[in-house]
């Protein structure tokens, strides 16, 4: 599905004290970062606001005058691409995720209406996690700006009034789940770091860190490092997991599938672990000649 997306990354942020929101960390990686990994499909991505590293490359905008709100800031970024269908978030989302997204842009390309927005579990609707048709949304911005003579200041609300939009809820429900104040920032680290995600939050962290795109099998990962531990010696499941790695990309400069690579080299480490194990075992009687 072929959209372009537009990320808000501009507001002064006055519950945070005018903390630099899109840059604060949530699991390691920044608020807008973590966006950018949600739509990471995107034909083009327009970030508006104040130019900053990001994860991977991004086309930049800014409302005229910067701190116009989001209605000039959307306007701005619409500007600056030319798909049919646009997907337009905020920068402040830690859980958003590509299932979410998908889910949107079917919505918003099937449906009868101008587009699909996301509604959160108190039944909200939430118009920056949303994927609009473009020329609706510029007709509107339009309309407004002739009216008013300027887009400064208007709320977001006076631009998505006149158009139709399918309220879309996610499976995830933290996926509307923003970053408003220290509060939200602190509830979220907590999150991320409960049992049940923090190592498939750990990965996603360090791929991006590492610059690379591989599909882990933790499970089988965990595995391997768990035959060398308990068959070998504990300081040899960092180092195997470790060599497993460097195998696997080995093969796959070699032309090899990634995620083949890395579960041909577990499986190859795996069994020499058990192997080295079983050593350790006293011999049967047929291995050391007597009867």
């Amino acid at each position: 599905m072929t959209y372009d997306a537009i990320v808000l990354a501009g507001g002064a942020a006055r519950r945070l004290g005018g903390a630099d929101k899109p840059a604060l960390p949530v699991g390691g990686r920044p608020l807008l970062d973590r966006v950018l990994t949600a739509c990471a499909d995107a034909t083009a991505t327009v970030v508006v606001g104040t130019r900053r590293p990001t994860a991977r490359p991004v086309r930049w905008a800014l409302e005229d005058p910067p701190g116009g709100g989001p209605v000039a800031a959307l306007e701005a970024g619409l500007r600056a691409t030319t798909a049919e269908l646009v997907l337009v978030l905020s920068a402040d989302l830690p859980f958003l995720d590509p299932d979410t997204v998908r889910t949107l842009l079917a919505a918003a390309s099937r449906g009868p209406g101008d587009g699909a927005l996301l509604r959160d579990p108190e039944g909200r609707d939430q118009p920056l996690v949303a994927a609009y048709r473009a020329e609706p949304l510029r007709r509107e911005a339009a309309l407004l700006a002739a009216e008013h003579g300027h887009l400064r200041g208007l709320p977001l609300r006076a631009l998505t009034a006149g158009l139709r939009l399918t309220a879309v809820t996610a499976a995830d429900p933290l996926a509307s789940f923003d970053c408003d104040t220290w509060e939200d920032l602190a509830a979220a680290r907590a999150r991320i770091r409960e049992h049940g995600s923090v190592l498939e939050q750990w990965i996603t962290a360090a791929k991006d860190e590492l610059g690379i795109d591989v599909d882990v099998d933790i499970t089988t990962l965990l595995d391997v490092a768990r035959d060398a531990a308990h068959g070998v010696a504990r300081p040899a499941a960092p180092l195997t997991t470790f060599l497993v790695g460097y195998a696997a990309a080995r093969a796959e400069a070699a032309g090899a599938d990634p995620a083949r690579a890395v579960a041909e080299a577990s499986r190859k480490a795996s069994e020499l672990a058990l192997r080295w194990a079983a050593e350790a075992q006293p011999p049967h009687p047929e291995e050391n000649g007597s009867g």
